[in-house]
């Protein structure tokens, strides 16, 4: 069984930084492509990032674009997204999601999905 587990959300103040894990385990595709989505409240759950492997090429939603960066450590079985520069619209429950596929930051086109981590930036 494939399992996503994030962690590293918290409370911090707008310019600040955070940096969020997945750690994987069960997953046995040979290609895959991760990515991190975020929701407020009831709303859309937004893509913002992916990145596919192998290969190693990475997107980035324009609300996002060149504040947060999505890596993968191989040896620590563990996807990251390093948030920088953060304000108060990127306050969300961010979700780590998994797909054999090259996919787009769709919600529907991820089979595997992490519990969320919440992310709370102040003013």
């Amino acid at each position: 069984q494939v399992r996503l587990v994030e962690s590293g959300g918290g409370s911090v103040q707008a310019g600040g930084s955070l940096r969020l894990s997945c750690e994987y385990s069960g997953y046995t595709h040979y290609s895959a492509t991760v990515a991190w989505f975020r929701q407020v409240g009831g709303s859309e759950r937004a893509g913002i990032a992916s990145l596919y492997w192998p290969g190693g090429a990475t997107y980035y939603d324009d609300s996002v674009k060149g504040r947060f960066t999505i890596s993968r450590d191989s040896a620590k079985n563990t996807v990251y997204l390093q948030l920088d520069n953060l304000t108060p619209e990127d306050s969300a429950v961010y979700y780590c999601a998994a797909d054999p596929l090259p996919q787009p930051l769709y919600t529907g086109q991820f089979q595997y999905w992490g519990q969320g981590t919440q992310v709370t930036v102040s003013s």
